[in-house]
């Protein structure tokens, strides 16, 4: 897993580096990238259609952008790997648009029930309204990949929905199928009961809806590129593929000369005997000069200074 996929690592530089852009731009010049390409209100004066693609890369803060490169880390590596980096870059774009889509509407109504809170007005006439208040409007926006990061986390769940997982602070693992369940009625339960939040949660939902539809269309044309795989299967062959690995690593190695002899005694022994060698030779140059060595004498020599 330490080997990140291409498309998964490039995706975390991107997001990482126009992440530290925004800060280094705000703090020296006071431009404000989050507000250039982050996600508008559709009837906001700032709004533009390349917003539903870029604000996918933009995040809020740190503490946004650490939790969201984390799950993109941990999920997107597995998917792409199932996937291949086409399909699985494909899945990532077209889920965080449809965030983004799922988000507008969101707002729309927000604002809508906001606007009848005050008068009785009908969706055309709503929509007027807005439509005057398009630059009161510029502050509804949105930044970060959360919503294709739930795609990614559906995804995962229902390709290994029995793979179990351990999740901050639960103690025990769960599978993968329940975690999905359980994210999604925490979103549907936070959207309902926090309407006007910062945390877009419909946004979240969004990217789930969208994925789902998009993995349902490839399992019923079997003629694409989509390859339906089993949890424990993926895993097994991650697993052999580690051994493979390691074996061909140990394989590698060169193999240490076995010794003549496995007892202690007998391995000191011949170290004694070869050091005496030794001891002989270097008192013959003493006494005679190395001319006077033989052949394999000199061997020796040679062959101890090379140890």
């Amino acid at each position: 897993m330490f080997k990140i996929p291409t498309i998964t690592k490039n995706l975390l530089i991107i997001n990482i580096l126009a992440f530290l852009t925004m800060l280094v731009l705000n703090q020296v010049s006071g431009i404000d990238l989050n507000n250039i390409f982050g996600l508008h209100f559709f009837m906001a004066s700032n709004f533009h259609v390349y917003q539903l693609v870029t604000y996918i890369f933009m995040h809020g803060g740190w503490e946004h952008i650490i939790l969201n490169m984390f799950m993109l880390w941990m999920f997107g590596a597995v998917v792409e790997q199932a996937w291949g980096p086409k399909k699985f870059l494909f899945y990532y774009i077209f889920c965080g648009v449809g965030a983004g889509i799922m988000q507008e509407i969101a707002q729309f109504f927000w604002v809508y029930f906001m606007l009848n809170g005050q008068q009785s007005l009908s969706i055309g006439d709503a929509i007027s309204v807005m439509s005057q208040l398009s630059s009161q409007l510029d502050g509804l926006t949105t930044v970060g990949a959360s919503g294709a990061i739930y795609a990614l986390l559906l995804a995962f769940g229902m390709m290994f929905p029995d793979q179990k997982m351990f999740i901050i602070p639960i103690p025990v693992p769960i599978k993968a199928k329940w975690m999905i369940i359980g994210s999604i009625a925490v979103e549907l339960f936070s959207a309902m009961a926090m309407p006007g939040s910062n945390v877009a949660h419909l946004a979240h939902l969004g990217g789930m809806i969208f994925g789902f539809f998009l993995i349902r269309y490839w399992r019923n044309h079997p003629g694409g590129s989509y390859v339906e795989a089993t949890g424990a299967e993926f895993f097994s062959n991650m697993k052999s593929r580690w051994e493979r690995h390691s074996s061909d690593r140990h394989a590698s190695k060169p193999k240490s000369e076995p010794k003549e002899s496995n007892s202690d005694w007998q391995y000191n022994a011949e170290k004694k005997a070869a050091q005496e060698e030794i001891d002989r030779i270097l008192d013959k140059i003493r006494k005679s000069g190395y001319d006077s060595l033989s052949k394999d004498e000199k061997q020796t020599l040679f062959d101890q200074s090379n140890k």
